[in-house]
């Protein structure tokens, strides 16, 4: 266990395309790292070895969260790298489209049990840890602004985001004042060309703002709720405007 003073953030879902920036610019930011990823070690150990150039003490675990055994597997070998939980982060999501009316089974538990399931059990988890902590620790979800949107063709997913926020403020109103939790939803942050085939300058139309996000956006966000000590239970959407649309 390393005992240190310094900050230490759990992330899930840390070698993802977000994830992986997010993971990156907190261990320049002075914490110790500890990330999950679920399929691809090879690309996990490369972000671990960028990310141990600022944070050296960082690990990683492989997690399938969608599955409650995996979690907790993946708590107690945090517990045995670190003795503390500062900042909380549940980056791991899976994201595609599924066309009413023919959405099957197998592809709402992919999709709810790994984004929805996955965060609640990973924020039930840490708040277990953070509650006997002697100082104040904060969780931080990430979600999505079509929370608030109507994406006829992700039903599955659109519903486990807007859950999501709900359990954030559920976590925030039972754990105050011991933990801090909030939600960031991101708007177009980076294009997946796996997903999505529009140029850049036609997905800015919808942005007042006329620009597609970048991961340091959200970082932005995120150092903003880990500096603040009076900010809980809520939703930034980090979307460049999309939202007034």
């Amino acid at each position: 266990m390393a005992e240190t003073e310094k900050k230490v953030c759990f992330i899930t879902g840390g070698s993802g395309r977000l994830g992986r920036d997010v993971a990156l610019s907190l261990a320049k930011n002075g914490y110790s790292l500890f990330f999950t990823y679920n399929r691809s070690r090879e690309k996990a150990a490369d972000a671990l070895d960028k990310i141990r150039s600022f944070s050296p003490d960082s690990a990683m675990a492989q997690c399938n969260v969608s599955k409650v055994t995996d979690i907790e597997k993946a708590f107690r070998l945090f517990s045995e790298h670190f003795n503390r939980l500062d900042l909380l982060i549940t980056s791991a999501s899976n994201f595609y489209s599924t066309k009413l009316p023919d959405v099957t089974e197998a592809q709402w538990q992919s999709l709810v049990d790994t984004n929805l399931k996955g965060t609640f059990f990973t924020m039930q988890a840490g708040a277990r840890i953070m509650k006997e902590q002697s100082f104040v620790s904060r969780i931080i979800t990430m979600t999505d602004i079509s929370a608030n949107l109507i994406w006829k063709n992700f039903a599955p997913y659109t519903a486990s985001k807007t859950a999501i926020q709900h359990l954030t403020r559920v976590f925030a109103k039972v754990f105050a004042p011991k933990i801090l939790v909030n939600s960031i939803a991101p708007g177009t942050v980076t294009i997946n060309p796996d997903w999505n085939d529009s140029p850049e300058n036609e997905l800015s139309k919808n942005i007042p703002l006329q620009r597609i996000g970048e991961p340091a956006d959200i970082m932005e966000a995120i150092m903003f709720l880990t500096q603040s000590s009076y900010v809980t239970g809520q939703v930034i959407n980090v979307d460049g405007g999309r939202l007034l649309n």
